[in-house]
């Protein structure tokens, strides 16, 4: 979690907001590759691509 605070303190010192949306997109991206990868729910994200 540490990382993620040093993340938002950056963000927040050098004034680059624009990276939020980038970092929350590929958060959900890896999210949904690690939960499509070994469960039930996996056909169904795969239709969404």
């Amino acid at each position: 979690m540490e990382f993620l605070k040093d993340l938002f303190e950056f963000m927040k010192e050098r004034k680059k907001w624009w990276l939020a949306p980038v970092i929350l997109v590929l958060l959900l991206l890896g999210v949904l590759i690690v939960i499509g990868g070994g469960s039930a729910v996996a056909p169904f994200i795969y239709t969404l691509f």
